[in-house]
């Protein structure tokens, strides 16, 4: 098991006073990616997602959460939602190393050159 450092200890003490605290959450997530506790990670940011159900970035987290987990599925779902609501850094995305898993299925290649095509 991965030994969780000062700086997520720190987050998780914050959040068990003041559990919906955004930034917190925003901050322990990338701990959480960045240390490979990808399930921690998805935890919160689903919790971001309840609590900013139409915020771009909390989608693009959770749909980025879920592709680490191989939920590709799911994952595509919640990316395609991202960008209903506004999320629009395709190069970002295209770069992104965090949905390398979902970017190899059919189903998100097919969705891609269909926003290409849409020239978003």
């Amino acid at each position: 098991m991965k030994r969780k450092d000062f700086e997520i200890k720190f987050y998780e003490g914050i959040l068990k006073h003041r559990p919906n605290f955004v930034n917190v959450l925003i901050s322990l997530g990338d701990a959480y990616t960045k240390k490979g506790f990808y399930k921690e990670g998805l935890v919160l940011d689903s919790k971001m997602v309840t609590l900013r159900p139409e915020d771009p970035y909390a989608n693009y987290n959770l749909a980025c959460s879920l592709a680490l987990l191989k939920q590709l599925d799911k994952s595509l779902e919640v990316l395609k939602r991202a960008i209903l609501f506004g999320y629009d850094d395709f190069s970002y995305m295209m770069k992104d190393e965090d949905l390398e898993n979902l970017k190899k299925s059919p189903g998100f290649k097919d969705f891609y050159r269909k926003l290409q095509k849409m020239k978003l």
